[in-house]
This record gives structure tokens, sequence and C-alpha cells, in this order.
């Protein structure tokens, strides 16, 4: 599974999501955006959070630094103003079935890099794929819509 960090939804924040769960909120509560995770199961909530904070509940620990949280927990503590220092808060998910992702990977269709913190939680999100590419020393105007082995 993969989360797309870079598409925010144009109508709905965290505050609406605190609604939708009945969840009170405080006065020290962040309004994050909420990010389209991916395709699948748009109902399904995840928190992409920094290391810093542990769900009792259950946290899932990303290597680079990162957790990822799909408790309803994350959002009361976001809710209260506490949680996670960093956090982006997605609805859906990215998926493959077996091998799906590492043929497309075999095939050149995706170009990787490392996740850091600086450009998940740091860089606009209009400006993530630009900073991806720079990571890799590529520039946009070179890429070209077919794939190919050189």
């Amino acid at each position: 599974m993969g989360l797309i960090i870079n598409k925010p939804t144009m109508d709905v924040r965290l505050f609406d999501l605190f609604e939708q769960l009945s969840i009170e909120h405080t006065q020290t509560a962040r309004n994050l955006p909420v990010h389209i995770g991916g395709p699948v199961e748009h109902a399904r909530g995840f928190v992409l959070h920094g290391g810093d904070y542990t769900s009792p509940i259950s946290t899932l620990e990303v290597p680079g630094g990162f957790g990822m949280t799909a408790t309803q927990d994350v959002l009361e503590a976001l809710a209260q103003g506490q949680g996670p220092e960093q956090a982006m808060v997605m609805l859906g998910y990215a998926g493959w079935g077996a091998g799906q992702l590492e043929a497309e990977l075999s095939q050149n269709g995706w170009l990787t890099c490392d996740a850091t913190r600086r450009l998940v939680f740091d860089t606009p999100d209009e400006g993530k794929w630009d900073a991806a590419l720079a990571s890799l020393g590529v520039d946009p105007m070179t890429l070209s819509s077919s794939a190919g082995r050189a």
C-alpha cells in the first residue's frame, strides 16, 4: 500500500472530520487539510506522522522516522491539540496486488526517491513532485511519457 502525499481535497478539512465523527476539538487543535491518500477505500482514514507519536492502540512504524496510525485515537489527540507534531490526514490509499508493484518497478513505471520528513511535511503540496524529482537530479522537462531501458 502507499499514500499520495501531494493531493489535498478541495473541500474537506480536519475539523469537518471531527464533526462527522462527533469528536470535540479545542482551540489549540490544528485544522489540517485532508489529503486524498489514493483511489482505494476513500472512507478509510490514515494519519501519516513523524515518529514522535505512537498511538496506544496501534501505530505502524515506517522507516525514515515516520509512523502511520489508522485508529480514531490519533484524531482525538489532534482534536485536543496533542498528538504528532507533524501530521498528514489521508482518506483512501493506493494499493497493488501481489507482485504488481514489483513488476511496475522492473518495467521502469515508477521513479522512486527517499522519503524525507522535509519532503513529506515541510514542502508545500504543489512543490512535492518537483522536489522529489530534484532529489534524484531529474529535471521534469527531460521526462518522457514513454518508459524504457537504456
